[in-house]
């Protein structure tokens, strides 16, 4: 938030994320979790998920940050992805900054990074997450009881070629 309380405006870039990233990622990832899917699990502390952002998510796979300028040249992280291969891991927005074009983006730098094609799981109960990743031509291909994931939550399966 700006310091009168509204969602940032201005241009949007993308950079590669550094390691000193890793709280405001962090909280990027807890706080767009509990504002979309706040049924989820809650399976690992604030502080382990740092841990894990920080020794497993940041130096294991190749992670962007969305973020806007501001007036003094230092941008504000509004979101990020996390690509391994062609494994989309995460894509996360603030949640003040959903609908503006920016999960676009971001989908779109991991595109360029796999442009042989990408795969990912969403919450089969993320109906905005599967319906954004439909609109952009990812088919569900497998449906999954939860078993495979630590929330234990009923998953689906995703893939995007570019050939369609």
């Amino acid at each position: 938030m700006s310091s009168d309380g509204r969602p940032p405006s201005g241009p949007v870039h993308l950079r590669e994320a550094r390691v000193e990233d890793a709280p405001c990622l962090t909280r990027l990832f807890l706080d767009s979790r509990a504002a979309s899917m706040p049924y989820l699990a809650r399976v690992h502390s604030d502080e382990a998920t740092l841990g894990w952002m920080t020794h497993v998510v940041l130096p294991g796979t190749e992670v962007w940050v969305a973020e806007i300028q501001g007036g003094g040249g230092a941008g504000e992280p509004v979101g990020f992805l996390s690509v391994d291969g062609d494994e989309l891991e995460h894509l996360y927005l603030r949640p003040d900054m959903r609908r503006r074009g920016i999960g676009t983006l971001l989908l779109a730098k991991a595109r360029e990074r796999s442009p042989e094609g990408l795969a990912l799981y969403a919450f089969q109960r993320n109906t905005d997450a599967r319906a954004f990743y439909e609109r952009h031509g990812f088919t569900a291909v497998g449906f999954d009881d939860g078993g495979r994931n630590e929330e234990n939550e009923p998953d689906v399966r995703y893939r995007w070629s570019p050939s369609g």
